[in-house]
């Protein structure tokens, strides 16, 4: 049974999170619902990372100064907003 949520979210997280949502056909509560139905499975032990994301593993070197919450949400903005 679906239950309302409050949550708080930075404003320009939510603006991007929209706009990746209608980009992709989807409602921001389905984006959010199916996120945290990943977070809850028990198929893998916590802390375990699918193969996918373990072969990306070091693709990506950034300096050490750089600041990776950053970097990830310049990519997105770039990417998702016009």
């Amino acid at each position: 049974m679906p239950t309302k949520l409050t949550l708080t979210v930075d404003k320009e997280i939510i603006e991007l999170a929209k706009s990746y949502a209608r980009l992709h056909g989807r409602s921001l509560s389905d984006l959010i619902e199916n996120y945290l139905k990943s977070l809850v499975k028990n198929d893998h032990p916590k802390n375990e990372l699918s193969p996918k994301v373990r072969r990306l593993l070091g693709a990506v070197k950034l300096p050490e100064n750089a600041d990776y919450n950053q970097e990830i949400l310049d990519a997105i903005s770039s990417k998702h907003l016009l």
